[in-house]
């Protein structure tokens, strides 16, 4: 049975949280491989919506393991909190696991993370300021916090006065913030050891015997691919390896166990925060798309920039996760358009690309390619079949998916669990 990767193939909320519910049942463990709380998942069961920032979305799913794996930066405060919110709604979170390599996000992260965007002032990142970044920069300038750290005092403290040392200073005398003490850190940090303890194993070593048993495990990416730190639209980025290569090293499995590799893009495209968007409108269109789409942050209540979908961004992101299916999302919020442009390339200074350019200059200067394609008025919730889609959704589909690079496996036709058509399984 297959490892399965599932990451956005845009700039997030594309609805990866509905994709692997759709797997449900046939999943024996859901892994979050990168980011922290800076990105939410909305998943809809019958009546109840639940907003996921940090834990993984199979923990809706009984009988599915949900692990948070060493490449997360975990907040343990968000952690506990979401735990409690989702017991309190009697959902059964006993089975989560948490590596004891994952890194901790402690209060000094934060602290930066809010102080330095306000620094950068108009040439702001956009980041959602809970400490992610930061955390991400102390791990690889090796004075992290690891979750194992928490369970050994002295190491603890001896890696907290290290952090600190260097901090503090940036902290009073470029910020004009007060130092934050060592003792204050030590003893919140172990404040968690007793609660969190039963959840740390060495998840690297049970997902690789889950699979050599022929369970199922289902990787799922925090952010998107054009939000990685390396492949995204650098400097507004994230700071993790969202794409698929991001499983392998986020959680300890060999690339060559994954063996496909799911990409979730929507009949649109949105984004969060700073950062080029070609496909971008400041007209009623847009807000038609944001009001029809709740196009809202999960985890900042932030309005999402939206535009038309991006073909060439597709092709990219198809081509640097080595996308095999695609599942496209939020087909409904099309219905009562006239026209739907799609971006089939771009125009930079009378230049024509077909791809995405590589220099970010001529990515922030593109200017969108548009072909148009005839819309549709009938609503399409209940379509559970390809064939039960108006014919002019059906080529828009068509039309898309040809552009794309992979073949489209599945069609969200609205917010419910059921409410999507598969084509092509995704398992088998």
């Amino acid at each position: 049975m297959p490892a399965i990767v599932i990451i956005g193939a845009q700039w997030g909320d594309e609805g990866k949280g509905k994709a692997t519910d759709l797997l449900g049942s046939r999943i024996d463990y859901v892994v979050k491989f990168n980011g922290g709380n800076n990105a939410g998942h909305t998943v809809v069961i019958g009546d109840e919506k639940y907003a996921l920032h940090l834990l993984p979305s199979g923990i809706l799913t009984e009988g599915v393991t949900p692990i948070i794996s060493n490449g997360v930066v975990i907040d343990v405060e968000v952690l506990f909190e979401e735990l409690d919110a989702l017991i309190a709604r009697g959902v059964d979170v006993s089975k989560l696991l948490i590596s004891a390599n994952a890194h901790i996000i402690t209060n000094y992260h934060r602290t930066l993370d809010k102080v330095t965007e306000r620094f950068l002032g108009k040439r702001q990142i956009g980041t959602t300021g809970r400490g992610i970044g930061p955390a991400y920069a102390d791990k690889i300038n090796r004075v992290g916090i690891r979750v194992q750290d928490l369970f050994d005092e002295n190491i603890l403290r001896q890696k907290v006065e290290g952090a600190l040392d260097q901090k503090n200073h940036l902290l009073v005398k470029v910020y004009n913030r007060r130092a934050i003490e060592v003792e204050e850190i030590v003893t919140e940090l172990l404040s968690y050891a007793d609660r969190l303890r039963p959840m740390v194993a060495d998840t690297g070593l049970l997902l690789n015997q889950a699979l050599d048993k022929g369970e199922v495990v289902l990787f799922e990416g925090g952010q998107a691919t054009m939000l990685d730190v390396d492949h995204g639209t650098y400097p507004f980025v994230t700071s993790s390896n969202s794409t698929s290569g991001g499983a392998a090293t986020g959680s300890g499995v060999a690339p060559n166990r994954l063996e496909r590799i799911i990409g979730i893009v929507k009949a649109y495209t949105t984004r969060v925060g700073a950062g080029p968007f070609p496909t971008e409108l400041h007209d009623e269109s847009g807000e038609f798309l944001r009001s029809n789409g709740f196009e809202f942050g999960t985890t900042t209540g932030r309005p999402r920039r939206c535009g038309w979908y991006d073909a060439p961004i597709a092709r990219y992101t198809a081509r640097v996760n080595g996308v095999t299916d695609f599942v496209l999302t939020k087909l409904d919020v099309l219905t009562g358009l006239k026209t739907i442009p799609v971006c089939v390339a771009y125009d930079v200074d009378g230049v024509r690309f077909d791809e995405m350019p590589v220099s970010q200059s001529d990515f922030h200067h593109a200017v969108p390619i548009y072909e148009e394609f005839p819309g549709w008025d009938e609503d399409i919730t209940g379509a559970r079949t390809f064939d039960d889609l108006p014919q002019n959704a059906q080529d828009y589909v068509l039309a898309i998916e040809k552009m794309s690079g992979a073949r489209m496996s599945a069609i969200g036709v609205g917010p419910g669990r059921d409410e999507i058509i598969v084509r092509h399984d995704l398992v088998d």
